[in-house]
C-alpha cells in the first residue's frame, strides 16, 4: 500500500506506459524522437521508477552522459537469446560504434552506412554470405530495442545510413571502451574461425529467437 500511495503523486497513465516501454523495448534514448519524452519523464520521476523496478527485481540504469536509460536484472535473467547471425551483427555494430566514436565529438551521432556492415562481415570470411533479408530482419530487431535507427528507408541500399545509439554498449556488462573494443574483436575472430559460441545480449526482455 505504501508504494501505491506514493504513486498518487505521479501521472499514472504516462508512468504505466513508460514503464511498459522499458520492459518491452529495453532502452530509452534521449536522441531518439520516439523516446525523448519518455527519457525526460523518467528523469523527472526517477525515484518512482527506481522503486517500481526494485519491486520487480530490476535496477534502473541511467547514463545521462550518454543519453541512455535501461533496466538490468542483477540475477542475469530476462535476456534475449539471439541467433548466431544476429549475435555477429550485434558485435559488428558495437565494433563500428567504438571505432566511429573515436573520430567524432562526444555530442555527435555515430552514423555508418550499410556497406560498412557488409565490409566487417566479409572480413570474417564466413561460409555463408550475408543476404539482404537477414540483414533487414536483424536490423529491425535491433531497431525495436533502440540500439540503432536507419535514416534511409531502403536497407538493401549499401549507402543507407544507420545511427548506432550508445545503448549498443550496454548490451553487455559495463566495461571501458577499450575493453569492449577488444572483447568485440575477440568474439568476431572466434566466429571467423568457426566458433559456435552462443551470444546473449544483456537487454531486459526475454525472447527465444532460435
Amino acid at each position: 500500500m505504501e508504494f501505491i500511495d506514493v504513486l498518487e503523486n505521479v501521472p499514472k497513465e504516462k508512468f504505466r506506459a513508460t514503464a511498459n516501454k522499458l520492459l518491452n523495448e529495453c532502452f530509452i534514448i534521449k536522441k531518439n524522437k520516439d523516446t525523448v519524452s519518455d527519457y525526460n519523464f523518467i528523469l523527472n520521476y526517477r525515484d518512482y521508477f527506481v522503486s517500481l523496478f526494485d519491486v520487480l527485481g530490476y535496477e534502473l540504469v541511467i547514463q545521462e552522459d550518454r543519453g541512455v536509460i535501461g533496466i538490468n536484472n542483477p540475477a542475469g535473467t530476462g535476456r534475449i537469446h539471439l541467433k548466431k547471425i544476429e549475435s555477429i551483427l550485434l558485435l559488428i555494430l558495437r565494433l563500428l560504434y567504438i571505432e566511429e566514436r573515436r573520430k567524432i565529438s562526444q555530442t555527435g551521432d555515430v552514423i555508418v552506412i550499410v556497406d560498412q556492415i557488409y565490409d566487417k562481415y566479409n572480413m570474417l570470411k564466413m561460409q555463408n554470405k550475408l543476404d539482404k533479408t537477414t540483414l533487414r530482419n536483424s536490423m529491425g530487431l535491433f531497431r525495436r530495442y533502440h540500439l540503432i535507427q536507419n535514416l534511409d528507408a531502403d536497407m538493401s541500399n549499401p549507402d543507407t545510413r544507420v545511427i548506432i545509439y550508445p545503448s549498443i554498449l550496454f548490451a553487455v556488462a559495463n566495461s571501458s571502451l577499450d575493453e569492449l573494443y577488444q572483447a568485440a574483436k575477440d568474439k568476431l575472430d572466434k566466429y571467423g574461425r568457426g566458433g559456435e559460441e552462443r551470444a546473449d545480449s544483456s537487454d531486459d526482455e526475454e525472447t527465444d529467437e532460435d
